[in-house]
């Protein structure tokens, strides 16, 4: 660090850039070299620079700002201290898109980090330079700028109005059918960190017409876009019925219970909670999920998944879609799920988590369930605490066909 820092006061601009690149790099590499950085006196050297030099000082300074904010929340907060982002917010306004790329680049690791940093970089005027940049033909800037967008808005409702309210909303869902896997990554993430919050960003979210153009996303070829597409359903799903209902008449729920069947492990995971959001709000919407023919994906999910936190998804979900009446419970049951809830629960190898949602969701189920062949090999197989819940239901089918026969002896 000593060598490289009076190279960055050296009277040749290349030697100048190559200095700032090596500390960029070395900071890249972990957080004791970033702290290096920091405790060397560097960086306010390297703020006055970026505001004086040429462009490839700029881009090289930016990098190694990132590369030290990235670490954690202390090293980000030590760039703020030292005034760096009115600068790189300067930058933002540069003529050079490369420049505008890596101020952007900067700004977001910085923000991603928690809200006080995130309101800092809205403070310091980025987000409106950061909606025009989104609006620039270069890619790899819209990209950079969507995603700093998305990590200044994960952190809290007023957040994401900030950048809601300076027309974010519009510009990104326009965005979500260009051919651009990576950049349709980042426009996703971020209108599902701004739909998260509350049911008004979610509406306006809506409002700017991404249904039904956002399902073609959940059958791209790159998975993080599926995986991306279906979080933003998720996050807009869960928050109301009415909203939940959008997503089923535009063909949401059906489009989602493909695309679980179309991919593995993580990338299904929110379209498994999206389908249990949208199951919780009601009989009906629970109902739409069932003709969607998503009980027997979830099932799939269920055996098949390796990752226990997956399966536990899967079991809630089932839980939600089975407990509204006998009719739902036994589109559940014939999918032969609840004996493998019931050994999930039992099996010593699951996690605490996924023990106890294949205990809720099987106890769900149950106590609506009157479909007998699903409920006969409980009397043999389950602990007391689930057979209790058994023999409850084989009692109320009893009682049942007692009065539908007049009274006479139940056999």
């Amino acid at each position: 660090m000593s060598l490289l820092r009076p190279l960055l006061l050296d009277v040749v601009p290349t030697i100048q850039q190559t200095a700032a690149l090596a500390l960029g790099r070395l900071a890249n590499y972990n957080g004791d070299l970033a702290e290096a950085v920091v405790k060397g006196d560097i960086l306010p050297q390297l703020v006055y620079s970026l505001a004086e030099q040429n462009r490839f000082y700029k881009k090289a300074a930016a990098f190694v700002l990132r590369a030290v904010g990235k670490h954690s929340p202390q090293l980000a907060q030590a760039i703020v201290d030292c005034g760096a982002l009115d600068t790189l917010v300067i930058c933002l306004e540069d003529f050079d898109p490369g420049v505008k790329e890596a101020a952007a680049w900067a700004l977001g690791y910085i923000a991603r980090h928690n809200a006080e940093l995130s309101q800092a970089v809205v403070d310091a005027g980025a987000v409106p330079l950061l909606v025009l940049c989104i609006q620039e033909p270069e890619i790899a800037l819209k990209r950079i700028a969507a995603s700093a967008l998305s990590d200044i808005s994960k952190h809290s409702p007023e957040l994401a109005q900030t950048v809601v309210d300076v027309g974010a909303i519009a510009h990104l869902a326009q965005m979500i059918l260009n051919p651009d896997s990576k950049l349709k990554r980042q426009v996703l993430s971020a209108l599902s960190q701004i739909a998260k919050h509350s049911v008004d960003l979610a509406e306006m979210v809506v409002e700017a017409e991404i249904f039904p153009v956002v399902l073609t996303c959940l059958k791209d070829k790159d998975d993080y876009v599926k995986k991306n597409a279906s979080t933003l359903i998720r996050e807009i799903a869960k928050h109301t019925p009415e909203l939940s209902q959008l997503i089923v008449n535009t063909g949401g729920v059906a489009a989602v219970t493909d695309c679980i069947g179309s991919c593995k492990g993580n990338i299904r995971l929110p379209g498994i909670m999206m389908l249990g959001y949208v199951a919780a709000h009601s009989e009906n919407l629970a109902m739409a999920v069932i003709v969607s023919k998503a009980v027997p994906q979830l099932s799939v999910c269920l055996s098949e998944e390796p990752e226990d936190h997956i399966k536990a998804a899967a079991a809630w979900a089932l839980g939600q879609i089975g407990r509204h009446t006998p009719e739902h419970a036994r589109a559940v049951a014939v999918t032969n799920t609840l004996p493998v809830l019931l050994s999930l629960y039992m099996s010593t190898e699951s996690s605490e988590d996924l023990q106890t949602k294949s205990k809720k969701a099987i106890k769900s189920i149950l106590q609506k369930c009157t479909y007998l062949p699903a409920l006969e090999p409980f009397l043999y197989d389950a602990p007391p605490n689930i057979l209790k819940h058994v023999v409850g239901q084989f009692s109320k089918v009893r009682d049942a066909l007692f009065s539908e026969s007049g009274g006479r002896t139940f056999q």
